[in-house]
């Protein structure tokens, strides 16, 4: 039988490059070759997309600050045509691939526009649409979405970079107290996200993120424990078992997540009760259906002392790094890396055939 062609798109223009990187390097360590041919694209923090030898496609792959794309050998670009890559100086195909599993994070990754070009293309491709897609980027039209479907998320205000007056610090203090959370609307990994407690603090954090996005979001500090639930699948979607993010810093920050490991640690199964446990996976699933995310999604929520449960940010595309939550939830939940990354690819192959056929005759996965 022949072997399934699987295209893995990394690396990106975006703060999350390198960790896109490690995402990368842990699906092409852990895909199971008996049953998928690998291409690697890499793309550069120029936008350069690349085809890389999967024998050496990285340097300093062991240290997540130095991790980078092997030097330059040959550059391509995708054409449409017959959903194939074309390299663009001889016009000849490179082998056609069967589907696409895009590992980029952060803007241009995971916020509908590889996705955009991948529909152009016809290109099955794991995770979401295009539309979905861009819905969780934006955590403002995230919020308000899920606000409008009944489920709890953090008081918040919204700033437009054109409009810098719209929303004050005494409003801010006044509608939300203190501290705050300041953070770009698109951008995830904590990247460009401060906690305030001061005016002078606010300023600088809306410099600061108003670097990453044109809007920026201010949300109220929620004093709760960090819980995070994984779903898997299209239509209908199941949810892993709870795991709990314990930081030791102020906040869950980039450095947190991907380069120092002293400074969080992760609990798999929370440590809660199942009545909680069974709330959070029953709101994640339906945060998954109201957001219209297909494939994968990590949810992430604040656990209250009092029991409240605040649905934090929902991710189309979670890392697969050493660290990251993700896959050792569904670790915990009874799927090995390598079973899930292949589940994902068939995820995208069936829900591509399908709609093909006819969109009623969708499998229910």
């Amino acid at each position: 039988m022949a072997k399934t062609r699987v295209g893995i798109i990394f690396g990106g223009k975006s703060s999350e490059h390198r960790v896109s990187l490690q995402s990368a390097q842990n699906i092409v360590d852990a895909i199971d070759r008996q049953k998928f041919d690998l291409s690697l694209i890499g793309i550069d923090q120029e936008g350069t997309w690349r085809i890389l030898d999967a024998a050496h496609y990285l340097e300093d792959g062991h240290d997540p600050k130095l991790i980078s794309l092997a030097p330059r050998e040959q550059q391509d670009h995708l054409q449409s045509k017959s959903s194939q890559i074309f390299e663009i100086e001889n016009a000849q195909g490179l082998a056609p691939l069967d589907v696409i599993f895009p590992i980029i994070h952060g803007t241009l990754g995971e916020d509908g526009a590889l996705q955009g070009m991948l529909k152009i293309l016809d290109l099955p491709f794991v995770g979401s649409d295009v539309l979905s897609s861009a819905i969780c980027m934006d955590k403002d039209v995230t919020k308000r979405l899920l606000q409008g479907s009944g489920i709890a998320v953090a008081p918040f205000l919204t700033i437009h970079a054109y409009d810098l007056d719209e929303v004050g610090f005494d409003e801010v203090q006044t509608t939300l107290g203190l501290p705050v959370f300041v953070k770009p609307a698109n951008q995830g990994s904590s990247v460009g996200v401060s906690k305030v407690e001061n005016e002078q603090e606010f300023i600088a954090a809306l410099e600061n993120a108003f670097q990453y996005d044109s809007k920026v979001l201010i949300e109220k500090f929620i004093k709760g424990r960090e819980i995070e639930c994984g779903v898997l699948g299209n239509y209908y979607p199941r949810a892993s078992v709870c795991g709990e993010v314990v930081v030791k810093s102020s906040f869950y920050s980039y450095e947190a997540k991907y380069i120092d490991n002293q400074s969080s640690s992760v609990v798999i199964p929370a440590p809660i009760s199942h009545e909680q446990s069974n709330k959070i996976r029953e709101i994640s699933i339906k945060a998954f259906k109201v957001l219209g995310c297909l494939g994968l999604a990590r949810v992430d929520f604040f656990l209250t002392e009092n029991g409240d449960i605040f649905l934090n940010e929902v991710n189309t595309l979670p890392g697969f790094t050493n660290n990251s939550m993700y896959p050792k939830l569904w670790e915990a939940s009874g799927i090995t890396y390598s079973e899930l990354i292949t589940q994902l690819i068939e995820l995208a192959l069936e829900r591509h055939e399908n709609l093909l056929r006819n969109p009623k005759l969708v499998s229910k996965r």
